[in-house]
């Protein structure tokens, strides 16, 4: 039977192969000086320099690294669902591997997984190195996603995070979600979440491999998630009550028309106009129309949400007399 491994360290890698060495070096000793078991899984996201030569020949050097390389880049919300699944630590963290995460913090985050219990502990930068023009939307992103959310984190794109291994076997990390990972686990029961001070260090080796369209990317991302996370086993909760209110706003307006249609037709009174002469009445119209259109859609989607074979995919915390 193997050895427990305390720690998996799940490093996704782009074009990184100058700075791969001095992480991985860095990361065994402050695993030696705390005498942690461990694990270092790199996952090479279509690399198109010399990281899987140079990951290949690092191997011989540290027994603990591990690694699988993609046919092409795939992006890091690939490359942590790929890691996570692989991982066998008690308690898994994740860092970027441009150096900019200093690996001595690994032996407080694990004290707050292992000892204080928290399900997710995610790293905040408070003093960072970086310009303008990333770290003021990068603060107003961080107010965004934390009114959605109700999770208060400061940094929720910061790659330093430490998480129980329950945590990473029962999220799914698709698209661009990574900057996402504690609403995520949220959804999935996890709510023991907080936020350590981490040190930010400036980038030794190559250039950033993300440029500002992230910040509408994340946008998006943010909206999706918080929409298939609430509505996605239960669909017509949201369409149905979209569809209602359009209805009732339709059918409001249509008795409305037809009220005022009825006192002006009385003796003495003014001729009214036509129903269908008036603006109210194709507005009524229209919320009449996007109302059955959304219970349609709701409807559609409880169906496909049926023969889904994840309808019944729940979250398993303990076990007993199993």
């Amino acid at each position: 039977m193997a050895d427990p491994i305390d720690i998996s360290v799940v490093i996704p890698a782009y074009n990184e192969a100058e700075s791969l060495p001095e992480l991985l070096a860095w990361i065994d000793r402050v695993m030696a000086a705390h005498g942690f078991a461990h694990e270092t899984l790199v996952v090479d996201d279509g690399s198109t320099d010399d990281t899987w030569a140079t990951l290949t020949r690092l191997a011989e050097v540290h027994p603990s690294l591990r690694a699988i390389r993609f046919q092409r880049n795939y992006g890091k919300s690939a490359a942590l669902d790929t890691g996570f699944k692989a991982t066998r630590g008690r308690v898994v963290i994740t860092m970027d591997a441009d150096l900019q995460d200093s690996p001595d913090e690994i032996p407080d985050l694990y004290h707050l997984i292992a000892n204080e219990r928290y399900d997710l502990i995610s790293g905040w930068k408070k003093k960072r190195f970086d310009p303008l023009s990333k770290t003021i939307p990068t603060k107003l992103f961080n107010l965004v996603t934390t009114w959605f959310s109700g999770i208060k984190l400061h940094d929720f794109n910061c790659g330093l995070k430490a998480y129980r291994q329950a945590v990473v076997k029962n999220i799914e990390v698709y698209g661009e979600m990574h900057r996402y990972i504690p609403v995520i686990a949220k959804w999935q029961g996890y709510r023991k979440i907080g936020e350590k001070v981490v040190e930010h260090r400036p980038r030794k080796y190559g250039v950033t491999k993300f440029g500002l369209e992230r910040f509408v990317n994340g946008l998006l991302d943010l909206l999706s998630i918080t929409f298939v996370s609430r509505f996605r086993k239960r669909p017509m909760h949201f369409f149905g009550s979209m569809g209602l209110l359009c209805l009732l706003v339709g059918g409001g307006i249509a008795f409305y028309l037809v009220v005022e249609k009825f006192i002006k037709s009385q003796p003495g009174m003014p001729p009214p106009r036509d129903v269908v002469d008036q603006p109210l009445f194709f507005l009524a119209l229209t919320a009449a129309i996007i109302g059955s259109q959304m219970f349609l859609t709701g409807f559609l989607a409880e169906l496909t949400s049926l023969n889904s074979p994840h309808r019944n995919d729940y979250t398993v915390a303990e076990r007993l007399g199993f």
